[in-house]
């Protein structure tokens, strides 16, 4: 029988590399996503490559609901999930007051209580099992404090100290968790954050090679990984306090984002 594997935000982007390259895996898929068309021919097309099975969820993850509902889709359809891929997300950059509150409180949702509540809902059944996996992607954004990207920052922070901690717990009980901390990354996400001058270094990777050094980094047992050997560096080399400071000099890298005016181009809808 194949693993099942649960990829978040499957529609587009590191969502559909991780389908495509689990799918190659022989893994079953469960692809949730707001897209039912791009998830469907997604879906289609995978089962028909790879011979797996491929099934489509449609959920707004900005839903204070949407972890019930997915895991209830999931029992009556009697599908057991054996790798939780925590990827949908987007963000949010400029000066904090331009910035819509209720598109930050969708950040959150998706990009946290999301995650959490699928974690919660999926990973007990993995614990009776005696094996399992989840995934979190989170970005070199959660590693500091990022002005004009607060919100966004310091969501992808609560999101890798949250996999290392459950990393800590399920060492030893057959669970693995991997945190992913991609840099700038060329996908949907920088039409919905509304620039690409939101890839503050300045260049970007693809989907394909972040994903496979996530999965190479999942089969190794490892705690987070930092695809690239700049964002290596940058993440493992760069002073975390004083918090302050740490702070100014991010400021002086992501001020690049604000426009002559201090604005950012108007963000369009979130793909995920």
């Amino acid at each position: 029988m194949h693993s099942t594997a649960l990829i978040t935000g499957a529609s587009s982007g590191l969502g559909a590399e991780f389908a495509a390259q689990l799918a190659a895996r022989g893994h079953d898929l469960v692809l949730v996503a707001r897209s039912e068309g791009r998830l469907t021919d997604l879906a289609e097309r995978l089962a028909e490559e790879h011979g797996i099975r491929a099934h489509v969820l449609v959920q707004d993850l900005a839903e204070p609901d949407a972890g019930r509902r997915i895991a209830e889709r999931l029992t009556a359809r009697g599908l057991h999930v054996d790798l939780l891929v925590n990827n949908a997300g987007f963000g949010t950059c400029g000066r904090f007051e331009d910035i819509a509150a209720d598109r930050d409180h969708d950040q959150l949702m998706v990009n946290v209580v999301a995650l959490v509540d699928l974690t919660h809902a999926l990973l007990p059944g993995m614990l009776e099992r005696g094996t399992g996996a989840v995934v979190n992607v989170a970005s070199t954004a959660g590693f500091q404090p990022s002005p004009y990207f607060a919100v966004y920052s310091a969501a992808k922070g609560f999101v890798l100290n949250f996999g290392l901690a459950l990393r800590q717990e399920y060492r030893g009980r057959g669970i693995r968790v991997l945190t992913l901390c991609p840099g700038p990354v060329d996908t949907p996400f920088f039409d919905a954050i509304g620039t690409r001058k939101a890839a503050v270094n300045g260049s970007m990777t693809t989907p394909e090679p972040v994903v496979r050094a996530a999965l190479r980094a999942l089969d190794r047992d490892h705690g987070y990984v930092t695809p690239g050997l700049g964002n290596a560096l940058s993440a493992h080399l760069l002073p975390r306090r004083p918090r302050t400071l740490v702070a100014a000099l991010a400021e002086r890298v992501t001020r690049k984002v604000l426009g002559p005016e201090g604005t950012v181009l108007r963000p369009k809808e979130y793909a995920a």
